[in-house]
């Protein structure tokens, strides 16, 4: 019988408590732990979710909680990555045989595909010309995205308006699920996109030099912080809580187009939001914890405060699950954002062959070459070791299988 969690004590620093029983905590991970337990201004401890895995800076599957500074590299690049499902009113046998078509609509609808990095030729992941219903979503965001122009020009030469509504690469998907009772979901998984990135960078970068400026040492470059007070913490903070807004935004314009899709496919409307959960994974929010306010950066974890649902993924060949949170105060009210990576996205391509990814996603209907080898299951940890090993944090309330995925 395991412990609820593993105490992990460095030499400096607060502890890290780690729901990890019986799931993989590599080495490099727990060490990139200790740099950040060392830092003064963490709160009583450090919380690690059993989806933990190495990151840049700052280590994914943690909940780091500080007084009077936040780590912009914690929060990371993909600010406000996060999930949203809804219930529909249809069961699986409203569905065709032949899910090629439902695939093919929902690729149509959202685009999905080459990062903002693409150069040449328009990026297919980016819209064209804005859609009405993209404009109308972008309204509520001009306006302070004009402010954080004016205050940070790097970011007026980004992906913005026209990567709302958008999936991206990686790990960012779209599907169609089945619950236990064959009621159909859709759920999907994208973020604050392009801008965010941006954002996230940029602000890293200024917390760096900071770090330079005032002479302080670190043991990673990459946990440079900003004081609260400074006005780099506060264009800062303003331009997370946007980001974040965008990626909320983002995900409720590709599902209204995921709904809309899906009618089309099936000529007939449907329920489409008998339930619905929209969550951050990615994301810093000020919280109170054990008598103080805090900042609390989950970096791929999930609130999961009492009676709140939230939503683990597994892998594109595996369950998935909504959750109610238990409000557990040692994990900050968190828990896992998914499986959690094994395998490097280099790795997976080098170890595991196409026939094996053929047989992992047997039966979905999803993209099966060699480029999505990369987030094939074998890359990630066992979801059912991950949710075992998490079950004082939160109770299963549907346990979701994929049937339609969509990958960039």
């Amino acid at each position: 019988m395991c412990r609820k969690y593993e105490v992990v004590q460095g030499q400096k620093g607060v502890p890290i408590k780690a729901w990890t029983c019986d799931v993989a905590f590599e080495q490099a991970a727990k060490q990139q732990l200790l740099n950040i337990a060392q830092l003064p201004f963490v709160y009583k401890w450090l919380a690690v979710m059993p989806d933990v895995h190495l990151g840049k800076g700052a280590t994914i599957g943690s909940v780091v909680p500080t007084i009077d500074c936040v780590i912009p590299a914690a929060v990371g690049v993909d600010i406000g990555c996060g999930m949203m499902a809804c219930k529909t009113s249809l069961t699986a046998s409203d569905l065709p045989e032949n899910l090629g078509g439902i695939r093919s609509a929902i690729e149509q609808a959202v685009p999905h595909g080459r990062s903002a990095r693409a150069r040449k030729g328009r990026d297919k992941g980016a819209w064209g010309d804005i859609p009405h219903d993209v404009a109308c979503a972008w309204r509520s965001l001009a306006t302070v995205f004009d402010q954080l122009q004016e205050k940070h020009a790097v970011l007026k030469q980004t992906n913005n308006v026209n990567h709302l509504g958008t999936l991206g690469t990686g790990n960012h998907f779209i599907e169609v699920c089945l619950d236990e009772k064959d009621s159909v979901w859709f759920m999907l998984h994208s973020g604050s996109r392009g801008v965010g990135n941006r954002i996230g960078t940029h602000f890293i970068e200024l917390a760096k030099k900071e770090m330079e400026r005032w002479q302080i040492q670190l043991p990673d470059r990459d946990l440079a912080y900003l004081p609260e007070g400074s006005e780099l913490f506060a264009d800062y903070m303003q331009s997370v809580e946007w980001a974040q807004n965008y990626a909320r935004i983002n995900r409720e314009v590709m599902m209204q187009r995921v709904i809309q899709a899906v009618q089309k496919v099936l000529h007939r409307t449907f329920e489409a939001h008998v339930e619905a959960v929209n969550c951050h994974h990615n994301y810093v929010n000020r919280e109170h914890h054990y008598g103080n306010d805090v900042w609390v950066t989950r970096k791929g974890a999930v609130s999961a405060k009492e009676g709140q649902l939230g939503i683990i993924p597994g892998s594109m060949g595996a369950k998935s699950f909504i959750v109610r949170g238990k409000g557990n105060p040692e994990s900050f009210h968190s828990c896992s954002h998914g499986a959690g990576r094994v395998m490097s996205r280099t790795q997976a391509k080098k170890v595991v062959t196409l026939a094996e990814h053929l047989a992992a996603t047997q039966g979905v209907e999803c993209r099966k070459d060699e480029a999505v080898i990369d987030e094939t299951p074998a890359a990630y940890k066992p979801i059912d070791k991950v949710m075992a090993a998490q079950s004082d944090l939160i109770e299963v309330v549907y346990t979701l299988k994929q049937i339609v995925c969509v990958k960039g």
